[in-house]
């Protein structure tokens, strides 16, 4: 992805704005995120997870609170997959990007990541009929990958 996406510093001024402090665990939960951009649908489950690996020692509600936190600041978006499992990405610090749209394969639950924004004319059509100015939306489609389309 092109995107410039959020990072420490960052982090830091969205914090100190909304009158947090940046705190270790703050820190590390982001660096998981930007360590992890290429494959960042990750689960507070799953950040935990990787926090243990480091022989980091905090607990899942500090997780849960602290990804909650950063979703709600607009450096993580909240993404659901309806497989009842909250995961979050990692945004663009360009408030004036797209997010990508989701195709989700309903065998493997495989999830793929489309970048072609192809709402764009939508978009115009909807702002010029309702005069509503829209600044983002989020697109999933479901269906089958490659790799299962075949097997169904």
């Amino acid at each position: 992805m092109g995107d410039k996406f959020f990072n420490l510093k960052d982090l830091r001024g969205k914090l100190s704005e909304n009158h947090y402090k940046m705190t270790p665990q703050r820190k590390e939960i982001l660096q998981i995120f930007i360590e992890n951009k290429n494959d960042h649908h990750l689960s507070a489950e799953e950040v935990y997870e990787i926090l243990k690996t480091k022989d980091f020692d905090f607990g899942l509600a500090t997780v849960y609170r602290n990804v909650e936190l950063l979703s709600s600041l607009g450096i993580l978006s909240r993404v659901n997959f309806d497989d009842g499992r909250t995961r979050y990405e990692l945004n663009s610090a360009d408030p004036r990007t797209h997010q990508h749209h989701h195709l989700i394969c309903l065998k493997c639950r495989k999830i793929i990541e489309f970048e072609e924004d192809l709402l764009e004319n939508l978009e115009k059509v909807i702002n010029e009929k309702s005069g509503f100015d829209i600044v983002n939306h989020e697109v999933k489609f479901y269906g089958y990958c490659s790799d299962c389309k075949g097997t169904k």
